[in-house]
């Protein structure tokens, strides 16, 4: 099991707004250009990169759904005290 992991998200205040970001990213849209587009989190600007991070850094349902996730893989939908994340597994 890894001890860091690096990743990108798109936080949503919405379950909605997160169902319509999941349709967008199954069309084939760019999970980088969402992030700048919708995302309420100051890592949009990155395109939702958080960069790397390790176990206990997150609040426990991002992280549980973060370490969850293989290279490359989008988690479902992840609720937590700040919105609605949907998480990209880069490295």
């Amino acid at each position: 099991m890894p001890n860091k992991v690096y990743c990108a998200h798109i936080l949503v205040k919405t379950e909605k707004e997160a169902n319509t970001v999941l349709e967008r990213l199954k069309k084939g849209e760019k999970f980088a250009n969402i992030a700048k587009q919708v995302s309420l989190c100051p890592s949009k600007k990155r395109g939702g990169d958080l960069g790397t991070f390790s176990r206990g850094k997150m609040v426990k349902e991002f992280e549980k759904a973060a370490f969850a996730i293989q290279k490359g893989q989008i988690s479902p939908i992840v609720k937590t005290k700040f919105g609605y994340h949907i998480i990209k597994r880069l490295e």
